[in-house]
């Protein structure tokens, strides 16, 4: 039989195939939204900032540095997050620090947080800035000594070099802040608006492609799964598009689990648009056999790419909520949470589905192969 040439359309192949297209597009915005709206990165900062925040080595501590919210306001109360670590990521415990925020126009110190005992390194302090400008952020952590008990509840004077240590025996450093009215609300609509552009158009061309093939698609014989392929695409694009959007919670813990997130969305965001375009390409139908083992290998390389991928980042899931993942600065496993099970079951919704893809292009294959000899035969019969 041949499996390229058209025959009566598959109603009830298509039919299912449109319910579960359907189930998915409806699912898949509870999936990202519930996996975007808690994406905390425990024992370090909420997430790594990208304004407003950064670090600074100070002597043998490195100490984090964010804003609650990112783009404080003025007259409005804002939180000062800090993180003191040492230099493999782990917290540190009872610190001695001290903070001061100066002006930076005017050079005046217009607070301080005298020396305060923290029991561990993680903590935050709350401030009203008075107006729009920029502000230096001083702290100071005392070096380990019999008397650094004695300071607490104390502070020390103003100083115009900032990182000026004498008479102080501690270790300083310096983070700035800036203070305005509307460009957070201007930076989040510049981003999303493109994120979103991006999503529409992708969209449109998927779906004008889909529209202009939905006829062959749906009279192709053994139920081209085009469908089936989409949902693919798509489910690809969910997962990476999680793991971009949960790469800078993880960057507090380690720089690295912040790479490979952003890293293994990226692949996968590749994956399901090159998943795409090769299925259209290979949809098209021909009887050279030379023809026919191209595509297929295509399409199994490609097919087991996905498969390895998205096997290994699942198992890297279920390894790091049972076991203490490689390079934890705490040493404990992550917490099982809704939104990442959400999450992975699209990975492993798209394993099946890949898994059924490579089942199907196998069988297809070996029919045309069937289909090929026996008309080698029939010429040779002839002859």
């Amino acid at each position: 039989m041949d499996v390229f040439h058209r025959a009566k359309p598959d109603i009830s192949g298509s039919y299912y195939d449109s319910i579960l297209l359907k189930l998915f597009l409806v699912c898949l915005p509870v999936i990202i939204l519930g996996f975007v709206s808690s994406n905390a990165a425990f024992s370090h900062l909420e997430h790594l900032p990208h304004y407003n925040g950064g670090f600074s080595g100070v002597g043998k501590y490195y100490i984090f540095q964010g804003m609650e919210p990112d783009y404080p306001r003025p007259l409005e109360p804002s939180g000062i997050v800090f993180s003191i670590q040492d230099n493999k990521g782990n917290d540190m415990n009872n610190i001695v620090a001290m903070v001061e925020i100066y002006d930076e126009k005017s050079g005046d110190r217009i607070a301080v947080f005298p020396w305060t005992k923290h029991t561990i390194g993680d903590f935050r302090l709350y401030y009203t800035f008075p107006r729009i400008g920029n502000y230096i952020l001083v702290i100071s952590v005392l070096n380990d000594s019999p008397d650094s008990n004695t300071r607490i509840g104390l502070s020390g004077p103003p100083r115009s070099t900032l990182l000026d240590r004498s008479d102080c025996g501690c270790e300083r450093g310096l983070m700035n802040i800036s203070v305005t009215n509307n460009f957070g609300t201007v930076y989040y609509s510049s981003i999303f608006t493109g994120i979103f552009m991006g999503i529409a158009v992708l969209g449109a061309v998927l779906g004008a492609i889909f529209l202009k093939r939905r006829k062959s698609i749906m009279s192709a014989d053994i139920r081209d799964r085009q469908v089936l392929k989409y949902c693919i695409l798509f489910l690809a694009m969910a997962s990476g598009f999680v793991h971009i959007a949960v790469f800078p919670g993880h960057a507090s813990l380690r720089i690295e689990y912040s790479i490979f997130l952003f890293t293994a969305g990226a692949a996968q965001f590749t994956y399901g648009i090159v998943y795409v375009l090769i299925s259209l390409n290979n949809s098209k139908t021909s009887n050279d056999l030379a023809s026919v083992r191209n595509q297929y290998r295509k399409t199994a390389v490609l097919n087991m790419f996905g498969l390895i991928g998205s096997s290994i980042l699942l198992g890297l899931y279920l390894y790091s909520v049972i076991l203490p993942p490689p390079l934890s600065p705490n040493n404990v496993a992550e917490q099982v949470e809704v939104d990442g099970i959400l999450a992975k079951s699209t990975e492993a919704i798209l394993v099946g589905g890949v898994v059924y893809l490579m089942i199907w292009e196998r069988r297809r294959f070996s029919s045309e192969l069937i289909r090929y000899q026996q008309q080698q035969q029939q010429s040779g019969s002839q002859l």
